[in-house]
């Protein structure tokens, strides 16, 4: 697999937006429908939250980016592998250079429903530390996890 992790940069704007939706789609198909966002409310929400509060990853193969991962300091924001790559460990690429970012202490919500997701973050060393609900505009129960060096 030859992957290349690197800061995110305006052109990739369009296929990382897509990206996520897509993932978000697939994960959680169910949920994408109940609450009806609409890509234009995902774009307006990566460019006016999600940028300004983050530093982006984006993860390319063959020059195509294939996964996004956004932190800050230890607390990781979003992490989404497009579908067509899931399970070829591009999730734990994006960890592991997550862990050099922030080599102490990671940490991370995902909704309780995202079974996918509970499973790769256990599987790759988090523990879920409380369950509780997320923040509008989902208000959906969510969980903490942390990693620990």
């Amino acid at each position: 697999m030859d992957l290349q992790i690197r800061k995110y940069m305006p052109d990739n704007f369009a296929p990382v937006t897509r990206l996520w939706r897509r993932a978000r789609e697939v994960s959680l198909p169910e949920f994408q429908r109940i609450k009806g966002y609409l890509f234009e409310m995902d774009c307006a929400y990566f460019r006016e939250h999600v940028l300004p509060n983050n530093d982006v990853w984006v993860a390319l193969m063959d020059g195509r980016p294939v996964a996004l991962m956004a932190i800050k300091n230890d607390f990781i924001d979003l992490l989404y592998v497009d579908p067509d790559f899931w399970r070829i460990g591009i999730g734990r690429a994006l960890l592991a250079h997550a862990r050099r970012l922030s080599p102490e202490r990671l940490w991370l919500f995902t909704l309780q429903i995202n079974l996918n997701a509970r499973a790769f973050y256990e599987k790759n060393g988090f523990t879920a530390v409380k369950f509780g609900v997320s923040p509008p505009p989902e208000s959906e129960p969510d969980i903490t996890y942390v990693w620990e060096a």
